[in-house]
């Protein structure tokens, strides 16, 4: 078994499994100290929220959630040092035909059908298991729904790069310039077209207690699960909205842990009127009442949420209310989420198109800007089917072929997915009583530690961040600004390079590679 070493302690590890699951199951829950000295732990697992940052092997600000325990490693969760080197050299460098951003469902589904037709084919992704948030799996033990797609991939010829981080993309001349960061250095990438399967991340809201160690995402919760977290005895109220909390409570039931609530804030109406809805598609209802039966003796209640997360150092209960009565729960783990957001920060970049917070596409998923094409969640949250659908169109037509019976039949999964999809946003609408639980002195940016009040009398996210820094922490925004968008209805802010935090060294390559 791997040995690690953990502020000074030695720990054995299981193999395979995430730095985030280790420390959990080590018992470490506080990974870093906030701007103003909290202690905070995972919140999103999925690289997003930076909230899990420790230093590896003297290097800081490592995500947790992202890195794979290797034996000899020396964690520490204590304030970051400073690097121990800066190197701005540019280790390596790609051209090729087709760049795939991203190695979930839409991501795996281009990377196959372009390098099927022919096209050299480069997959860029995060992670360092193809998957996506959606089939995160500790190898070699892929879900099973996933297995044939990365069969697929292997043997279509195309590149998978995991662990490449893409920080800045521009368009110049007839390529598209993409700088990514990975473990070995900075990574330069030419394509001829670009398909963007960037996924989609969870939506916070804030309320008090949120950002204690012990409340993570919904999906957030699931994903420490996945990489190999031990929850074995913990007690958890699952909350938020959307169907995503039924296969939540299901895996952490799954786990050993002990399900004391299932809280829905839609109402009972709204999920009585989806579901009569789904009656051409009863394979999504026997989907969710197969998760149902995962934690069938767990209450599941509708028009319920949490208004406060109770604890000093760590959490220790949650009040749950339906606007009317109070009801406090003990437990050590929230799973909190409200929906999903397209992450369209590169689209944003490039100069792409939207419409509706994701990215404008045509019938073969191509954007607005010529050579770019965008697939599964930055065009819109509508689930696996659509996403692989849409990838293997964008797949086609980044390499330059057409295939109209496979492109009709496909055409017609993603028109289904997407009308589906349109029921289920308005079925689960956040209520207004949300935007009340962000009280003054509660965060509403957790990189910087803002706090509601110190932004409610800005008119937009820009004034707020020009006064505040509220979205100039490590997350870039990605945490708050939605989260400012449903209290104030501020769009985000623009969107500049670097589009993820990246070294400073690597930053400085920009200036090499665009004088090329």
């Amino acid at each position: 078994m791997p040995e690690l070493t953990v502020d000074g302690r030695r720990v054995e590890v299981e193999a395979g499994v995430t730095v985030a699951a280790a420390l959990t199951n080590a018992g470490v829950e506080h990974l870093r100290v906030s701007a103003t000295g909290q202690a905070r732990g995972p919140l999103c697992v999925m690289g997003t929220c930076f909230e899990c940052r420790v230093a590896i092997d003297g290097q800081p600000h490592r995500r947790a959630c992202l890195e794979v325990v290797r034996d000899g490693m020396v964690i520490s969760t204590a304030p970051n040092p400073k690097p121990q080197t800066d190197d701005r050299s540019l280790s390596s460098r790609l051209v090729c035909d087709v760049a795939v951003v991203g190695a979930g469902p839409a991501g795996i589904a281009a990377g196959c059908r372009a390098a099927e037709a022919g096209a050299s084919t480069v997959v860029l992704d995060e992670g360092d298991v193809a998957g996506g948030q959606i089939y995160r799996h500790r190898p070699p033990n892929a879900p099973e729904a996933i297995r044939p797609w990365l069969t697929r991939l292997d043997r279509s010829g195309a590149r998978r790069m995991g662990g490449a981080s893409v920080f800045d993309a521009w368009r110049e001349r007839e390529e598209i310039r993409l700088l990514a960061e990975t473990s070995g250095g900075a990574l330069a990438v030419s394509a001829r077209r670009l398909v963007l399967a960037t996924g989609a991340r969870e939506l916070f809201l804030p309320f008090p207690g949120w950002t204690l160690p012990g409340v993570l995402g919904a999906g957030g919760a699931q994903a420490l699960w996945k990489s190999g977290a031990n929850l074995r005895g913990r007690r958890a109220v699952v909350a938020g909205s959307g169907p995503l909390l039924l296969p939540v409570a299901a895996s952490l039931t799954k786990a050993g842990a002990a399900v004391a609530l299932v809280a829905e804030q839609a109402s009972l109406a709204s999920l009585a009127g989806f579901g009569a809805s789904l009656a051409r598609a009863p394979s999504k209802i026997l989907e969710a009442m197969r998760h149902r039966r995962g934690f069938a003796k767990t209450p599941y209640r509708t028009g319920q949420w949490v208004a406060k997360a109770l604890g000093t150092e760590r959490l220790e209960g949650v009040v749950v209310t339906d606007g009317v009565a109070a009801n406090e729960i003990a437990c050590d783990l929230l799973a909190a989420g409200y929906g999903l957001v397209p992450n369209v920060e590169l689209a944003i970049l490039l100069g792409c198109a939207m419409r509706g917070g994701a990215v404008a596409v045509d019938a073969r998923q191509r954007s607005s800007l010529d050579g770019v094409l965008c697939a599964g969640e930055p065009c819109g949250v509508a689930g696996v089917e659509v996403a692989l659908a849409e990838g293997e169109i964008a797949g086609l037509a980044a390499a330059g072929q057409s295939d109209p019976e496979s492109e009709r039949r496909l055409g017609r999964v993603r028109a289904r997915g997407r009308r589906l999809a349109a029921r289920m946003h308005s079925a689960f609408r956040l209520r207004t009583e949300l935007r009340a639980l962000a009280s003054a002195d509660v965060l509403v940016c957790r990189c910087e530690d803002v706090a509601v009040g110190a932004v409610a009398g800005c008119a937009s996210a820009r004034e707020a961040k020009l006064s505040s820094r509220a979205g100039m922490g490590a997350c870039q925004g990605r945490v708050c600004g939605p989260a400012l968008r449903f209290l104030f209805g501020w769009d985000s802010d623009t969107v500049r390079p670097p589009a993820r935090p990246a070294r400073i060294g690597h930053l400085a390559v920009f200036e090499d590679v665009s004088k090329e």
